[in-house]
């Protein structure tokens, strides 16, 4: 088609499409144009008018019969706005040079496999079936804000050299996948903030984001399945669920890769108590932020995951944690040993030691001997409750007398409060000496040193037997010593081992 007389046949409408493409200018009537003739336009174009470039713009007008462009080249870019299409387009293998869908109406898009050389729009559309994009190439940025998809969209296996923004879209399939975007490969941000709403599980597993993950403000909700499926993600900046995100469902997040800040700040995650709430094991993230808007009372699972920060007090921490293998090197904000250890008891799967070494290995980082030391004795409370009885008791006693060897002034004061004990004892009422006729003089504190300190000789204890109930004293006091002496020998075998 190179004349420049519209082809026979051609309605009103069309003709005025093919005057206007040739002056590359927009054509608007209200009226309608088969979809072949807008096909015969873009792969058979006839020549501009001199001073012109020739290119498809199209608005306020019905596309009738299927739009098939499957496996076409066309250079030129399309743009289409406030249009309606009666059949859903077909774009599978085509090659364009843009794409422009601005407020248009259609029963679904079919793009498997397209190549777009510059950006793809399909903004503020309403697409009542399937935007299937799954393997496209797109070389600049994919803007599908205020969208309302109700089949949901596929973009598994896609490239998008830009960024792809979900703002203000609603993707739609209760009973299914929302977003399909797995193996995605985006050079700038998944932009889904500032009122996404989807209805489906938005599944990005292994994909690949060279800049930041952006779900602020977003709503998901999944009625069967996951709201939020992310493993193996790998996020270039940010990934970021707060500042009004609320999620109605559990986010699955394994093994993902978060090179900034993993972010929950103000965010929500509505599901049952018992039930998984946040899973994200065996992660890495440089910060992540716990702060939540409000309780979580599903489970949230971090195991064996990597940090460098990890924000959150304990208030706004979920209410059942899993913090098995969980390493990190910072704390904020920062708070006594006291008030952090509470959260270490909220794993529904019991005592586990791991966290509580981390967590002691962390204020001693950062030269808080005390509290780490507050942190170890905590732990051994909780092991004893685990233990048969015997070990109950005895750890019992080693807490009582020098706190598993985390508190070893409490034996100076033990043996301070007995040594008096002891004293005012054989002061009131001296042992006899063994042999009456040459016995040294008595002194009733180093009696009750000697009594005391096992495989210790003052003298004293051999020269003098006590008759009657003071024989009972001083087993006791034998015994005291010898328990003390135990326990203190335990607690600083315990000191030593971890120095």
């Amino acid at each position: 088609m190179s004349g420049s007389i519209a082809p026979v046949g051609w309605s009103e409408s069309e003709r005025g499409m093919w005057a206007a493409f040739r002056r590359g200018e927009w054509y608007a009537d209200g009226g309608e144009v088969r979809a072949s003739a807008v096909r015969r336009l873009l792969l058979a174009p006839p020549q501009a008018e001199p001073g012109h470039p020739a290119r498809l713009r199209l608005r306020d007008v019905l596309v009738t019969g299927r739009l098939d462009l499957e496996e076409a080249v066309v250079a030129a870019a399309l743009r289409l706005r406030n249009c309606r299409f009666e059949h859903a387009p077909r774009l599978d293998g085509a090659s364009l040079g843009a794409l422009e869908l601005r407020d248009c109406t259609l029963p679904g898009l079919s793009a498997v496999g397209v190549t777009i050389g510059w950006k793809c729009e399909i903004r503020g559309c309403r697409v009542q079936g399937a935007l299937d994009m799954h393997g496209a190439s797109i070389g600049g940025t994919l803007h599908l804000e205020d969208s309302r998809l109700t089949g949901g969209a596929d973009l598994r296996d896609s490239s998008v050299g830009g960024s792809v923004i979900l703002r203000r879209a609603a993707l739609l399939n209760p009973r299914g996948t929302a977003l399909h975007a797995n193996r995605l490969h985006i050079g700038g941000d998944l932009d889904c903030r500032g009122g996404l709403v989807a209805e489906g599980t938005v599944d990005v597993c292994d994909a690949r984001v060279g800049g930041g993950v952006r779900f602020e403000g977003a709503s998901l909700t999944a009625e069967h399945g996951p709201a939020l499926r992310a493993h193996g993600i790998d996020v270039g900046a940010e990934f970021k669920c707060c500042e009004g995100f609320v999620a109605h469902g559990r986010l699955s997040m394994s093994s993902i890769t978060v090179r900034s800040q993993l972010c929950f700040k103000n965010g929500s995650i509505d599901v049952p108590a018992g039930q998984p709430a946040l899973v994200s094991r065996r992660s890495t993230a440089s910060d992540l932020d716990l702060s939540f808007s409000g309780p979580v009372h599903g489970t949230v699972d971090l195991s064996h995951t990597r940090l460098t920060l990890l924000t959150g007090a304990p208030g706004e921490w979920p209410l059942a944690l899993r913090m098995e293998g969980v390493v990190y090197d910072s704390l904020l904000p920062q708070l006594p040993a006291a008030e952090r250890l509470p959260l270490l008891a909220r794993d529904p799967e019991g005592f586990t030691p791991q966290p509580y070494e981390q967590l002691a290995a962390v204020y001693r980082l950062h030269g808080r001997d005390a509290e780490a030391r507050t942190v170890l004795l905590a732990k051994q409370r909780r092991l004893r409750t685990t233990l048969p009885w015997p070990g109950r008791v005895w750890g019992g006693l080693q807490d009582l007398t020098v706190g598993y060897g985390y508190r070893p002034m409490r034996a100076v004061w033990w043996l301070f409060a007995i040594m008096l004990s002891g004293t005012l004892l054989f002061t009131a009422w001296p042992p006899q000496a063994v042999e009456p006729g040459k016995p040294p003089h008595f002194q009733a504190a180093i009696y009750t040193f000697d009594l005391l300190l096992p495989l210790v000789d003052f003298g004293q204890e051999q020269a003098f037997s006590p008759r009657g109930g003071l024989q009972w004293a001083a087993v006791l006091l034998i015994c005291l010593g010898w328990l003390l002496a135990t326990t203190a020998a335990t607690g600083a075998n315990r000191m030593l081992r971890r120095a």
